[in-house]
C-alpha cells in the first residue's frame, strides 16, 4: 500500500471504478469536468452526451440494461436532470449522480464553491420521492462515499446523489486509497430481456396502467418509501464531536466542515455525511444543546430543513461567495 496525491474528482473516479461502474454518460461542466475526462481514459462504456438531459437518460437506460451507471455535473446540469431523476425513482432504477456545486443561479461563478443545490438534491424533481445523498469532506472520503453511493443505489433501487463542490473537487490530498475497505454491493435485479419486466414512467401494476387508481398509488408509494428509507438506514454516516462545556451545537457538512472543525474546543460539532434523508441520530444529539446553528455555503437551505426536522428554532449562518475563513465564522458566531 502506498500513498498518492489525488484530487477529489480523481478520487470519485477511482471510487466509481472500484464500485463496478460500467457506463458513464456526461457533458462537460466546471467544476465536475475532470470526472468525465478521467473516465474517458478508462475501459468502461463512455459517452460524451449532447447535454445533461441526454446524460441522465442514457445512464437510466444503461442501468436497465444491467450496468452500474453514473453521471457528473454541476448545478445548471443538475437542474436539467430533474425530470430524469423523477423517472428513475418511478421506475426504481439505481444510478449515481455527482453534483459538484458552484456559486450562483444560472452560470454564476463557475470556479468558486457553494453548497447551494441542497434543496434541489432534497426534492428537485416533481412528485413525491425520497432522496439519498452523501456529502464527503476530503479526497479520501470522496473515494469511500462514491462506493457507498453505488451500494445505496443498489440497495434502494433509486438514484443516489454524491454531493461535492468546487473546492472539494479540486482539493489535492495525500491518500492511501488501497487502505480504505468498503464492501461492494452486487447488482441483483435482472437486466432488460430477462423475464417479463415492464418499464414506464406511468403508474402501472404487472405491466397494466393504473393511472387513475388513487388507492393503488398510495399503496405503491408507501411500499417505495418504506424500501428506500429502510435502505438508507444502512448508511447512517455522520461525525459528532461532543462538547459538554458548550450550549451550542454547530451543524456543518462537506468542505465547510473542515473550517468549522477548528472550533471543537468552543462548540459541539455535528457533521452529517449522509445528508439525506436527515439522520434520526441528530434528534437525540440536538436535545443536549440549547442552541442549534447551521453553517453552510448557501442562504440557509439545509438549516431550513433541519429546523423543520427538529421542530425548533435554528440559527442560520450563510457563507456566500465561495471563500471563507474560520476566523470569519467565529466572528459571525459571536454576533448573537
Amino acid at each position: 500500500m502506498a500513498k498518492t496525491i489525488a484530487e477529489g474528482n480523481e478520487a470519485i473516479v477511482k471510487g466509481a471504478l472500484k464500485a463496478g461502474l460500467g457506463f458513464y454518460a456526461g457533458y462537460p461542466i466546471t467544476p465536475a469536468s475532470e470526472i468525465m475526462h478521467e473516465l474517458s481514459k478508462s475501459d468502461i462504456a463512455f459517452v460524451n452526451a449532447e447535454d445533461e438531459i441526454a446524460s441522465v437518460s442514457m445512464i437510466i437506460g444503461a442501468s436497465l440494461a444491467g450496468k452500474k451507471s453514473m453521471t457528473a455535473t454541476s448545478g445548471p446540469g443538475f437542474s436539467l436532470m430533474q425530470e430524469g431523476i423523477g423517472l428513475a425513482h418511478m421506475m426504481r432504477v439505481p444510478v449515481v449522480i455527482v453534483n459538484s456545486q458552484r456559486v450562483g443561479p444560472s452560470t454564476g461563478m463557475p470556479t468558486l464553491a457553494a453548497q447551494a443545490d441542497m434543496l434541489q438534491a432534497y426534492h428537485g424533481s416533481h412528485g413525491d420521492f425520497v432522496s439519498i445523498a452523501f456529502y464527503p469532506n476530503s479526497a479520501e472520503e470522496c473515494y469511500k462515499y462514491t462506493i457507498e453511493a453505488f451500494n445505496a443505489a443498489e440497495d434502494a433501487r433509486c438514484p443516489v446523489f454524491l454531493l461535492s463542490d468546487a473546492i472539494l473537487s479540486h482539493l489535492a490530498e495525500s491518500v492511501d486509497l488501497d487502505a480504505i475497505k468498503v464492501q461492494l454491493k452486487e447488482r441483483k435485479i435482472k437486466p432488460l430481456g430477462s423475464g417479463n419486466r415492464h418499464f414506464t414512467g406511468l403508474l402501472s401494476k404487472d405491466g397494466i396502467p393504473k393511472t387513475k387508481d388513487s388507492l393503488y398509488y398510495r399503496q405503491w408509494y408507501k411500499s417505495y418509501k418504506d424500501e428506500v428509507m429502510s435502505a438508507a438506514g444502512r448508511y447512517n454516516f455522520y461525525e459528532y464531536i461532543e462538547n459538554k462545556n458548550s450550549d451550542t451545537l454547530i451543524i456543518s457538512y462537506g468542505i465547510l466542515s473542515r473550517a468549522v472543525s477548528e472550533m471543537s474546543n468552543e462548540y459541539a460539532l455535528f457533521r452529517p455525511i449522509r445528508v439525506f434523508p436527515i439522520l434520526d441520530e441528530l434528534r437525540e444529539i440536538a436535545k443536549k444543546y440549547k442552541k442549534i446553528t447551521v453553517i453552510e455555503m448557501n442562504d440557509g437551505q439545509y438549516a431550513t430543513l433541519i429546523e423543520s426536522f427538529l421542530k425548533r428554532e435554528v440559527r442560520k449562518i450563510p457563507v456566500l461567495g465561495g471563500t471563507v475563513s474560520a476566523d470569519e465564522i467565529r466572528k459571525e458566531l459571536r454576533n448573537e
